[in-house]
């Protein structure tokens, strides 16, 4: 048996780590409790990442209800508000998400027409 084990190379991949960097979305949605504008935010991401980017993104939902000194470092003044951490440069998009083509446009999945 062969061992798979990664020593050399820091701590083993999670699930979500397995997509090369340099292609991988990491998105940060800032809410603050299960509200509807969050729970539909976080429905209207997940759509448009399953739709546009094919597995090659990692959402992290942070509760600012839980976690509220999380807020400064991303500098969150409203919510809910999508964070894209990578690729950069850091882009914020505030709202419910629901305008698809404001995500696109944002997320520079689409062009700006």
């Amino acid at each position: 048996m062969e061992d798979e084990a990664q020593d050399d190379n820091g701590p083993e991949p999670t699930e979500s780590d397995t997509i090369p960097d340099q292609e991988a979305y990491i998105l940060r949605l800032y809410v603050a409790g299960q509200t509807k504008k969050s729970l539909t935010a976080f429905a209207n991401l997940k759509k448009i990442c399953e739709e546009h980017l094919g597995g090659r993104y990692r959402i992290e939902v942070i509760d600012l209800l839980e976690n509220p000194q999380l807020a400064k470092g991303d500098q969150i003044l409203a919510v809910p508000t999508l964070v894209r951490r990578l690729p950069p440069p850091i882009k914020k998009i505030i709202g419910d998400l629901s305008n698809t083509e404001r995500v696109l446009v944002g997320l520079d999945l689409r062009p700006a027409e």
